[in-house]
């Protein structure tokens, strides 16, 4: 393993592929580790994206005190990007206790530094004592589940019991499984992320995405009269549910499907014993945040903080920036022969 040395007798190394199960078992047994933080991800990275994974480790002699997981993505539009975790909706280091985050920050600020990227970004839910610019325009939407769910549809107001009523009125119905949904999941996806203007990834990885974390993940197609009308792709790990990607076709979202989808997926959680289910990352004040306020869900502040290791800042990559409004634009005209054609390549290079 390459190590280097830290305070007294710890040491922050590079994990490799032999220490898999025991990374994975020290996430689940913190209160902070999330299925974004499991070694697997190392693999999809590097495999399936073309990225270089650095995944740190700390250990106090044998004892493994805390992970970091890093992926650099690089590309001539965006640069050279150390990210942790890019793709997903959070990642930063995981530690036992802040002198073990520490030596797993700076580490990673000397491999930015190495590696030559822009900057190091760190995604975090959870704030770090670092002196790291910080940006807080995300947040992640929570829902604390119980093990009844009409004790949480109860706590809904009347107006939003309603609206879920009337639109299973209108014949819709939700199925969930695996990699046998991912036909389905896709063929909504590209159409509805190509009318956001966002490129999205290839059916190949998300189908390597559901081979790596079988008991992991979970697909929801939402149907009325056969036809997948609004889909989504969960992540569970460690008592949590993760929302990870969702879209509708033009007419899911006339008829507000997602109201049906999200519901059905709301209950399952809770059937399943799942405990908190953080319905996805969103901007502050977006519409996406209104829709999953309806649910009850509550705003967690995530915190993306940023390391330059030359001392000259960078751009730092935002699709929210009018400098992309332009492309964003362009995207959503194109037909779907040509997002489909281009659409992963460039995905893969957007953290």
């Amino acid at each position: 393993m390459d190590q280097q040395q830290a305070a007294g007798v710890r040491t922050v190394g590079v994990a490799t592929d032999a220490t898999a199960a025991a990374w994975d078992a020290f996430v689940a047994a913190q209160p902070g580790g999330s299925f974004y933080h499991c070694h697997g991800w190392k693999t999809l990275n590097e495999r399936h994206l073309g990225h270089t994974a650095l995944f740190l480790e700390a250990r106090d002699g044998t004892k493994l005190t805390g992970v970091l997981p890093l992926v650099l993505t690089r590309s001539r539009i965006f640069g050279r990007i150390l990210c942790s975790m890019p793709f997903v909706n959070f990642g930063g280091p995981l530690a036992t206790d802040d002198a073990t985050a520490q030596q797993l920050i700076s580490a990673a600020q000397d491999h930015a530094a190495r590696m030559k990227a822009d900057y190091l970004e760190l995604r975090c839910a959870a704030p770090l004592d670092t002196s790291m610019q910080a940006s807080t325009h995300k947040i992640s939407m929570t829902l604390e589940l119980q093990p009844d769910p009409e004790q949480l549809w109860n706590k809904f107001s009347s107006k939003h019991r309603t609206a879920v009523r009337r639109v299973y009125k209108d014949g819709l119905s939700v199925v969930s499984g695996g990699r046998e949904l991912l036909p389905e999941f896709y063929s909504v996806m590209q159409h509805s992320w190509r009318d956001l203007g966002t490129p999205l990834y290839s059916p190949q990885y998300f189908e390597a995405i559901v081979d790596a974390f079988p008991a992991e993940t979970r697909l929801f197609v939402c149907r009325r009269d056969g036809a997948a009308v609004a889909v989504a792709f969960n992540g569970y790990f460690a008592g949590k549910v993760e929302g990870m990607w969702a879209g509708n076709t033009r007419a899911g979202h006339d008829m507000n499907a997602n109201y049906v989808l999200y519901w059905e997926m709301i209950k399952d959680a809770c059937e399943r014993g799942f405990g908190r289910y953080h319905l996805g990352r969103s901007t502050v004040g977006s519409g996406a945040e209104l829709f999953k306020k309806k649910w009850n869900a509550e705003p967690s502040q995530l915190y993306w903080y940023y390391h330059f290791p030359r001392g000259t800042e960078k751009n730092i990559v935002n699709v929210n920036h009018p400098t992309f409004h332009y492309g964003i634009s362009a995207w959503r005209k194109l037909p779907l022969w040509a997002t489909r054609m281009i659409g992963p390549r460039l995905a893969r290079v957007i953290p």
